[in-house]
């Protein structure tokens, strides 16, 4: 029962509605069949699946709301998740923030399903990890890795005529490969809609050559360097940027689109809409008919998602926001758009433009610099001017004349994506990763706070 066809859904919704004594009463039907297998040490250590379906209903008396959930769907049972909704509803204390539920909304067709991928076995994911580890050991690295397949769908219906119904399939991958004498480190990911473009092997190859090429690493001083950053490594701060860039945020004067009460004019903005804060090669945009990166053509209030420019040419187009915000500010609601578990999860889906450099491109077209797998253990140090640290790893090397000279030990890095993005100097084409597209850049004057002995 773990995927429900939109017929299927549309009927027990239809039910379940039935049942209201709610002014409004809103579903949401979610679920998933997962399949996953774990292994490290050049052995698979763990497999399993997991399935389910859950119902959440909200019932709503004026402003006062009161939510339930079930994964039971037999009459008795949608009735008393119904009743229980209710119930709750009227101990609840008016939400001075309450928005109607939405009338029916026309979406726009996405394919985000894959056949493939909802047909793999454990034979497969068993077939996928072994060429993976068969790398791993004919090369004498030891590896560990995971693959991660879903297929779900999220339904939502309401008394007030909305139907929203989508499907969609993802398969994740990570491994990291290390020396046997714990001293060089490489590491690849991959995510895909359609499970048949995934290849292990030759993905496995990619950290194989970081992990050989790592050893030995040589110590280099901390300081402003330009750098060439995979998009493993500027994910993170970009899609960090991108969820501090609610309205909200801003206008109450909590975010990097803020402006200082000092700055502003009575009867001004609150907010840098408008303004052209970045590079003007960054174009930041949500499309759920993006072909490689599909996603649900609704937010999760029901509310129809299309297109949506957020920062374009370097200037801020948009910001996210709520129906109340929105509302109460004058301005057009603009919702996020998510990957993978669809509403209920998943990762923001971000898509930025590119160049057309190739990563070798840019590593012969540099004189001095660092190339950068990915970062991790990032944290936020200030809000305002969103500036993060964290650490390189998983392979890290120095580049002179146009070539990867040798590697270096790993960094502690304090940097922000706004200055991050003002200071580019060339773009390739954009990748999948994390449910969305990222270029890999080269950077000037990117700043290595100190050194870290880690690989």
């Amino acid at each position: 029962m773990a995927i429900i066809s939109e017929k299927e859904a549309k009927e027990l919704l239809v039910k379940v509605l039935s049942f209201s004594k709610a002014d409004e009463c809103e579903c949401n039907l979610s679920g998933s069949l997962e399949g996953n297998i774990r292994y490290a040490r050049n052995t698979v250590s763990t497999s399993g699946e997991v399935s389910d379906v859950t119902l959440v209903v909200q019932s709503s008396f004026g402003k006062k709301s009161g939510v339930a959930t079930i994964n039971e769907f037999d009459d008795a049972s949608l009735k008393k998740v119904v009743r229980r909704s209710e119930e709750l509803a009227k101990l609840a204390p008016e939400n001075p923030e309450y928005m109607p539920v939405l009338e029916a909304q026309k979406y726009k067709k996405v394919n985000g399903h894959s056949a493939t991928t909802a047909a793999i076995t454990p034979d497969n994911r068993a077939s996928m990890a072994n060429d993976s580890i068969s790398l791993s050991k004919k090369d004498k690295l030891v590896v560990s890795g995971f693959i991660n397949d879903s297929e779900s769908f999220i339904a939502i219906m309401n008394n007030k005529g909305l139907f929203a119904y989508d499907t969609n399939t993802n398969i994740d991958f990570t491994a990291t490969l290390r020396t046997e004498d714990g001293k060089g480190s490489g590491w690849v990911t991959r995510d895909f809609t359609d499970s048949s473009r995934l290849d292990t092997k030759s993905a496995t190859s990619i950290a194989i050559k970081k992990a050989k090429g790592s050893v030995d690493a040589k110590e280099m001083e901390p300081g402003k360097y330009t750098v060439i950053l995979e998009p493993a490594a500027t994910v993170q701060l970009i899609t960090n940027m991108f969820n501090s860039m609610d309205q909200r945020s801003a206008d109450e004067g909590r975010s990097f689109l803020s402006i200082k009460p000092q700055d502003r004019k009575e009867g001004g903005p609150l907010n840098k809409l408008g303004e052209k804060m970045f590079d003007e090669r960054v174009t930041l945009y949500s499309d759920p008919q993006n072909p490689e990166v599909p996603t649900a053509p609704f937010a999760a209030d029901g509310h129809a998602c299309d297109k949506t420019m957020w920062i374009e040419k370097g200037v801020v187009k948009n910001m996210p926001n709520s129906r109340y915000w929105a509302q109460k500010t004058g301005t057009q609601y603009k919702p996020t758009h998510y990957t993978g578990g669809g509403i209920f999860g998943g990762n923001t889906q971000i898509i930025m433009e590119g160049g057309n450099e190739s990563l070798e491109e840019m590593i012969k077209n540099t004189r001095k610099g660092i190339l950068v797998t990915r970062l991790w253990y990032i944290r936020q140090l200030d809000p305002q001017s969103l500036m993060y640290t964290g650490l390189t790893r998983d392979g890290t090397f120095y580049v002179e004349n146009g070539e990867i000279k040798y590697p270096v030990k790993n960094f502690r890095f304090n940097e922000s994506p706004i200055i991050m993005l003002n200071n580019i100097e060339a773009m390739g084409k954009p990748v999948r990763i994390n449910g969305g597209l990222i270029p890999p850049m080269k950077i000037r004057d990117f700043t290595f706070s100190s050194l870290s002995d880690a690989v």
